[in-house]
């Protein structure tokens, strides 16, 4: 590999024994450099305007300044400088806050050296890199919320059906031939899925959405 040009790595993490793991398996890549280490996301700022790395490791969750926005400081001081995130979590707000802070890549901590190793090129040459779990996050995104109402059971349904036409829990009772209880319990789970806190409301969400037939 000694015809591959250098790239200048920075590892951001606040545990030592981590920083310590990635900078020695990078020992055995003849194209991998570590120039800097930082232990949060302040140091992680100001060290990298001095150095200019090509790739920084950037780790999300630090204490002070977390990695999404030491990030967007980095994008915005050293542009040339390409960002992965290299975490333990897959969350679909951190996957989308760190991204839109200018990360080119997304990996979690499980990746294997090899994976490591060619999102870390794959950077350097502008070309980005997502764990499946970013991925995935990522999709459900862009899909948007689930439409209201989706989780309802058949007999919730039923329930509110017959809440839209103006029946209170006695009568809804009466008609699904259950108990009182047993209609307000359904009752109680209808708000809650619906995230609303009155019948009122669930009504006007459930014509709104057209839950029920002939809502």
């Amino acid at each position: 590999m000694t015809d591959r040009r250098q790239i200048r790595l920075m590892i951001v993490d606040d545990h030592a024994v981590v920083r310590s793991g990635l900078s020695a398996f990078l020992l055995a890549y003849d194209d991998l450099k570590l120039v800097g280490e930082a232990g949060d996301g302040e140091e992680a700022v100001r060290l990298c305007l001095q150095i200019q790395p090509d790739v920084v490791l950037m780790d999300l969750v630090m204490p002070g300044m977390d990695g999404i926005t030491a990030t967007k400081a980095i994008k915005e001081r050293c542009p040339n400088t390409q960002v992965i995130a290299l975490t333990s979590f897959g969350e679909e707000e951190r996957v989308q806050g760190v991204l839109k802070a200018g990360a080119i890549g997304y990996l979690l901590k499980n990746v294997s050296a090899q994976e490591l190793v060619t999102a870390i090129r794959k950077a350097a040459a502008g070309q980005p890199t997502l764990s499946s779990e970013a991925a995935r996050a990522l999709i459900h995104a862009s899909a948007g919320p689930e439409a209201p109402g989706r989780d309802l059971t058949g007999r919730e349904r039923e329930v509110l059906a017959l809440m839209v036409k103006g029946l209170n829990n006695s009568r809804i009772a009466e008609q699904l031939m259950v108990s009182l209880s047993t209609t307000k319990f359904h009752v109680s789970n209808i708000l809650t899925k619906l995230g609303v806190t009155s019948r009122a409301e669930a009504v006007a969400l459930a014509v709104r959405n057209h839950l029920v037939d002939n809502a």
